[in-house]
């Protein structure tokens, strides 16, 4: 039996519900599985000493990551670098197959070019459209993209996009990494 951790940043509550579904997963395989928002895990601080592997992941918000996803990375580089580890990006870019492919997609590679830690394995999983619960400037700013890019513009929208078979396997590949 291994232990994994996964520490997320989430601000809609999406990306949590991922990570909440990844531990679910684990914990039915049998394995020992913990969550922390990265915010609780610097303040409250990690025991990293009690887990076999670790992945971190974030949504998008506006084109990049927030800020306490990279000051996190950069406080916990080496604790990260210990161990068998994993990044996961969540974005609705990701809504079409070909951007949940890392190469292609442009977030993804945005954090690796601009991050100090250098994961061994990474994820794309695609997000959630849930216009009715953001802030009117939100959706503005977010309705003006989907255009831009062929997605859903209706504010009434909300649509799911995320493979949750998909995300059990990428919890699965979090046990098999680890020793």
């Amino acid at each position: 039996m291994s232990k994994q951790l996964i520490l997320y940043y989430s601000q809609g509550g999406h990306t949590a519900h991922i990570c909440r579904t990844m531990m679910e997963h684990i914990r039915a395989l049998g394995h020992d599985c913990d969550m922390m928002h990265l915010q609780e895990a610097a303040s409250a601080g990690v025991n990293w000493d009690t887990y076999d592997a670790v992945a971190l992941g974030s949504c998008v918000l506006y084109g990049s990551y927030h800020q306490s996803v990279f000051d996190f990375v950069e406080a916990n580089k080496s604790q990260l670098e210990a161990k068998p580890n994993s990044f996961f990006s969540v974005n609705v870019v990701a809504r079409n197959p070909e951007k949940r492919v890392p190469d292609n997609n442009k977030y993804l590679q945005k954090f690796i070019t601009l991050s100090s830690w250098q994961p061994q394995n990474v994820k794309v999983i695609a997000g959630k459209v849930n216009y009715p619960a953001w802030k009117w400037y939100d959706r503005m700013m977010i309705q003006l993209i989907m255009k831009m890019t062929n997605g859903p513009t209706d504010p009434s929208s909300v649509i799911d996009y995320t493979d949750y078979d998909d995300v059990k396997a990428y919890a699965e590949s979090l046990v098999k990494m680890a020793p």
